[in-house]
């Protein structure tokens, strides 16, 4: 243990962020630069160094959390570096983006704050690109083997590192016309800044990783010819099917799934466009949807210059604390404010909405909702709740259902689905058809970003088995831990 009294001698502390009034007239992340510095060898200290650290069964990579730690606890970034690595490709974006499961898991957190096991994750990996610690990997040989992979997000990116670093020739398919996928054009860049993506993919690309944008598998090129061209094909193409909302009024103009809203804004700031086709500027905005993505689009709109921002949940508003349902160490569900909420707006729960309202040119004008509440363990409207509130952009934030299926790729490769709408894989994430596999949203549904790189890193194993007959490659998601998968 780095320090025996570190969690009974330092309170947790966090990043700061930037004051509002500063941060909503630009695109770069909030946190004020360097706040960390100061404070986190001691936030690391803090940790404990559980005999049985449960912080690594709540992180799906099984991040080495307390040896980590340790190092910077010590300050020695190089070797934190090194056993964040370990586990995990890319630490900046799980720092920034990953709701963090491990400290809701943390021992710590029984009684205590938990560790700020995400900022500190965050300032190590900061301080090896600050130190040119992070270097291209390239394999010593070559396999003579080759592999593509489908889609440019986590998932993807994890698997064709760990691929590539196997010795395998590998090409990465993106649809887009930026490699990055949901990390380049779906989340906002206050969030996270897009120069943490491009350097790992000039990292990856001295490694030997090819990339190709613009390319869509099933139209563009078919599944045909990415089987005859590859060894094996990695799917990671995400769940990108949204869900929808279909009541009286949804074609009027003005209302948009939030992956056609969101991309634009990242596009501005790309130099794609000076301002967004779709903006929220001088518009009542309502948001449909409670999750990240929906604050995503809190932020977003804020920072267009939105007239008023409402969100909508038709959930109960979380509790503050744990409930029983959900002990230590789960990953509970409780009320957050991120940092587009504490921008403005209003939040409202436990409604529903009935239908929308538009002027004589078919434009948006406003939504009317319900209020609900559980009978008997199903929503129902509550009657004489209905109220109506204005609304000239609507983004739809509410998740997805599954796979895109409509660009052929699915019946092209003739994979089979299961009854979620999810590519259907085995333990060793191959799907029905020879040589093909399966990692991210596109198998397991929509998930957190950990996830997705632990999945491709597991699903960059079975291929590496496939092609060779054995791999050493790591793999935090074990054939074992199929109830896992689910």
């Amino acid at each position: 243990m780095a320090d025996p009294k570190g969690f009974l001698t330092t309170g947790r502390e966090v990043a700061e962020t930037r004051p509002v009034a500063e941060r909503v007239k630009d695109w770069n992340e909030v946190y004020v630069p360097g706040s960390l510095l100061p404070i986190i060898s001691k936030q690391a200290g803090r940790c404990m160094d559980c005999g049985i650290p449960f912080c690594h069964n709540g992180c799906p990579l099984g991040n080495l959390i307390p040896e980590w730690n340790d190092y910077a606890y010590r300050e020695d970034w190089q070797a934190a570096s090194e056993r964040l690595h370990a586990t995990n490709n890319f630490p900046e974006f799980t720092g920034r983006l990953c709701p963090a499961p491990c400290e809701a898991a943390c021992v710590l957190g029984i009684n205590q704050p938990a560790v700020t096991i995400k900022n500190v994750e965050v300032s190590i990996i900061d301080k090896a690109w600050d130190a040119n610690d992070v270097k291209p990997q390239p394999p010593e040989r070559l396999s003579g083997k080759t592999a593509a992979v489908i889609g440019s997000g986590p998932a993807g990116l994890a698997a064709a590192q760990q691929l590539t670093r196997a010795g395998h020739t590998v090409v990465v398919y993106e649809r887009a016309d930026r490699i990055g996928g949901l990390l380049r054009y779906g989340i906002p860049e206050f969030k996270m800044e897009k120069r943490h993506i491009n350097r790992r993919i000039e990292q990856m690309r001295a490694e030997g990783t090819k990339f190709r944008t613009g390319i869509e598998i099933g139209r563009d090129l078919t599944a045909t010819d990415l089987r005859k061209r590859f060894d094996a094909v990695v799917i990671a193409a995400g769940a990108t099917t949204a869900r929808d909302l279909p009541v009286p009024g949804r074609e009027l103009n003005g209302i948009h799934q939030a992956m056609e809203y969101l991309p634009l804004a990242n596009k501005v700031v790309e130099g794609d466009f000076v301002a967004p086709p779709i903006t929220a500027e001088g518009k009542h905005v309502v948001v449909i949807g409670g999750g990240d993505t929906g604050a995503d689009c809190v932020g977003t709109a804020h920072r267009q210059g939105a007239a008023s921002v409402t969100q909508l949940e038709i959930m109960p508003r979380p509790g503050d604390e744990r409930n029983a349902g959900q002990p230590w160490p789960t990953f509970p569900m409780l009320y957050k404010v991120t940092s587009a909420h504490e921008e403005g707006g209003e939040r409202v729960y436990s409604v529903s909405t009935t239908h929308f309202e538009g002027d004589e040119d078919g434009n948006v004008q406003s939504l009317h909702l319900i209020e609900v509440e559980f009978v008997d363990g199903k929503l129902t409207q509550k009657p004489g709740t209905e109220r109506s509130i204005p609304a000239q952009l609507v983004t739809l934030a509410m998740g997805f259902t599954g796979t895109d299926v409509q660009n052929g790729l699915v019946s092209q490769f003739g994979l089979e689905l299961d009854e979620r709408g999810n590519v259907s894989r085995d333990a060793d994430f191959a799907t029905n058809v020879d040589g093909v596999f399966v990692a991210g949203d596109a198998g397991r549904g929509q998930s957190l970003i950990v996830w997705a790189i632990a999945e491709g890193r597991s699903a960059a194993r079975g291929v590496d088995r496939y092609l060779t007959g054995a791999s050493d490659l790591p793999a935090p998601i074990r054939p074992t831990d199929r109830a896992l998968m689910v």
